[in-house]
């Protein structure tokens, strides 16, 4: 590779990324070997579930507004409506998806390939470029403007190109893990046709690398296109991701019948998860899966009731068997909370939806907006949970030949759908769970922090950060936080990029 002349700097890691989208870059699992490029944009996976909008799992789904007053209909019902918790499924539900665009597919502007083309005015004529210190004059004169007390202009230039700038001039922080530091275990499963983003996901989400994209930025740098085989395999966590590919290439860190579930996945996420780890026929775990009453559960489904956790069974292990294993374990985690006999139906309920909503650091306050929401004495919505989470689960469950979501932003279709998950138009809690919640998620439910939260946002989808309000008003501000990190990040997939 030649070194980069003045006139053409190098591509940026998000500059990067969107060329390898474009096919230079074909990274997939597969049963064989895969050599066929593949279109790896953003790409929901069918066993992920969403991400949403009132708080967010840093791709577990994730992760916006609680939803307005109940009586602001209009802001109730937007035209279309970030989620409620980063990480969607398909009709019957699976593991978190990529988001995909927003507002109807409304094109967002290009991302600028230089400093001077981000800040040069849209109609302007070409500038000549003569150096590239560019960034350097730009960042200072942010800068200058906050300290000279210009504190408005200078904060919302650097709000708006603070992202691009720190990425442009390496400031952004490492990107990858350090050698030496990993520790612990981390078990990930990957999937027939997992491509290089979603593995680099998935990676992300098991704390074996640093950053969502770290693993498919090195697959970039180092131009490679490895094949990836589906099972569970065995890694550290806090690895590097040269180290991470090294492992996922070795066949000794496959591990054999062995089920590898994250908490948030559906059921059917769960049985497909179960089918690659045990190589069982996914038919046979529907099927045992079919009837909730032979394990002891009331109700037409067992979502809710596969709980998520690292399995080892034996190769004669039946398909009845893995089901049972499961929902034992549910009602060790029931148990261990508290729960009262008679209430692991609403306790489920309550769980899977703070599991989708809210990171694990703020399962607690997502946990108390969804009470006092409940409350008739204090609810400013009439008792409207408002979940985007929910709305969506139960649209994909009537409307099984509907797209699969790829966006983190809800349609006014999915929020005014009449199903009995829906929480924008039916008060108090969905029909039933709406994924399969950990053992935080249920303990949340059971003690919830206090507080008089109503609103919840996430402001950042790459940290997660979320925040709360208890009114409309706080939560409006918040939202417009939101709005103007997506505008710094035109091309993330929270925000439709």
């Amino acid at each position: 590779m030649t070194e980069p002349s003045r006139e053409n700097p190098p591509l940026t890691r998000r500059e990067a990324r969107e060329a390898a989208r474009t096919g230079q870059i074909p990274i997939q699992a597969a049963a064989g070997a895969v050599d066929d490029p593949v279109d790896e944009r953003a790409e929901a996976r069918p066993d992920l579930g969403p991400v949403s909008a009132s708080a967010t799992t840093p791709w577990n789904g994730t992760v916006l507004p609680g939803g307005a007053p109940a009586e602001r209909p209009e802001a109730a019902q937007p035209e279309t409506v970030p989620f409620d918790t980063p990480r969607d499924d398909d009709a019957d539900g699976g593991r978190p998806g990529a988001p995909g665009p927003v507002r109807g597919g409304a094109a967002r502007p290009a991302e600028p390939s230089s400093l001077e083309d981000l800040f040069a005015p849209e109609h302007a004529a070409p500038v000549k470029k003569k150096r590239r210190g560019g960034g350097c004059l730009i960042a200072l004169l942010i800068f200058v403007l906050i300290a000279g007390g210009l504190t408005a202009a200078g904060f919302w230039a650097w709000n708006t190109y603070g992202p691009v700038v720190a990425e442009k001039l390496g400031w952004d922080g490492p990107h990858d893990y350090e050698a030496g530091e990993a520790t612990g275990e981390a078990l990930i499963t990957i999937e027939e046709g997992d491509g290089g983003e979603a593995i680099s996901s998935t990676l992300f989400e098991a704390g074996v690398t640093l950053r969502a994209d770290s693993f498919y930025d090195h697959l970039i740098e180092i131009g490679k296109v490895p094949t990836f085989y589906p099972g569970v395999y065995q890694l550290q966590q806090k690895m590097t991701s040269a180290a991470a590919l090294e492992a996922l290439q070795n066949p000794a860190n496959k591990l054999e019948n062995t089920v590898a579930l994250q908490e948030g996945w559906t059921v059917r996420g769960t049985l497909e998860a179960a089918s690659i780890g045990l190589d069982m026929p996914v038919e046979e775990l529907e099927a045992a899966a079919a009837d909730p009453s032979a394990f002891g559960v009331e109700g037409d489904s067992l979502e809710g009731w596969l709980f998520p956790a690292h399995y080892t069974f034996d190769p004669e292990t039946t398909a009845t068997q893995v089901i049972q294993a499961m929902v034992d374990r549910t009602r060790e985690s029931l148990t261990a909370a508290g729960v009262p006999a008679g209430e692991e139906h609403r306790i489920l309920t309550i769980a899977s939806i703070i599991q989708r909503e809210g990171g694990s650091a703020d399962f607690g306050k997502v946990a108390r907006v969804i009470l006092n929401r409940l409350d008739p004495e204090i609810s400013d919505t009439n008792q409207l949970l408002q979940m985007d989470s929910t709305a969506q689960f139960g649209y994909r469950m009537t409307h099984p030949d509907a797209p699969e979501q790829t966006t983190a932003f809800s349609t006014d279709e999915q929020l005014q759908d009449q199903n009995p998950w829906n929480t924008y138009v039916h008060p108090g809690l969905p029909a039933g769970p709406i994924a399969n919640p950990g053992d935080e998620a249920i303990a949340a439910a059971m003690n919830p922090d206090d507080g008089d939260w109503q609103y919840f946002v996430t402001v950042d989808f790459e940290t997660g950060e979320t925040l709360f309000a208890a009114t409309y008003g706080e939560q409006q501000q918040n939202e417009a936080k939101l709005h103007a990190w997506c505008d710094a990040h035109p091309g993330h997939a929270g925000c439709g990029g």
